[in-house]
């Protein structure tokens, strides 16, 4: 299945001069949506990683990290902006293009040494992915891995994450 005809592009949004990769038109196609869970859990299948929990960032890390958890069987985590989370939390403060965020995981979502992927929908210059490995870095878990939908290689995301094995199932 192409799952690039499924990804509609957006000229100008947010900002003009930006081609926006808008997954929406992904999400409502039924078999490109059960497509594109079945190979993103068959792709980390076929690298043999093992996984306790998949981390999706908010928001659409959480459309598609849950459904690959259930996959892989393993559980889900959701990572939130500051401030989302209604119990004790760990963060991290990270670097955007104009000022900072912070990024939020429950304190008792994750124990030290439990293996963690980490599913997007995209990685472009790859600022949350990174703020998001540091959080699990810190929490002493071993992350294994992240999977994206979409990445952008010309903004070269990929430089900024740790040395673990990197799945993107449609590249730009």
């Amino acid at each position: 299945m192409d799952l690039k005809s499924l990804i509609r592009d957006i000229p100008d949004f947010p900002k003009p001069g930006i081609l926006f990769r808008d997954v929406t038109t992904l999400l409502s196609d039924p078999a490109g949506l059960r497509h594109t869970i079945d190979l993103l859990a068959q792709k980390c299948s076929e690298i043999e990683l093992q996984v306790d929990y998949i981390i999706g960032m908010e928001s659409r890390g959480f459309i598609f990290g849950a459904p690959v958890a259930y996959k892989l069987g393993a559980g889900f985590i959701p990572v939130r902006k500051k401030g989302k989370l209604p119990a004790a939390v760990h963060s991290i403060e990270y670097q955007l293009e104009y000022g900072t965020d912070t990024l939020e995981v429950h304190q008792d979502a994750l124990n030290p040494g439990c293996k963690v992927l980490i599913v997007d929908d995209l990685i472009a210059t790859g600022g949350t992915a990174s703020a998001t490995a540091k959080l699990v870095q810190k929490i002493d878990c071993e992350l294994v891995g992240f999977g994206f939908i979409i990445e952008l290689q010309d903004l070269q995301g990929r430089k900024q994450l740790p040395d673990v094995p990197i799945i993107s199932l449609v590249e730009y």
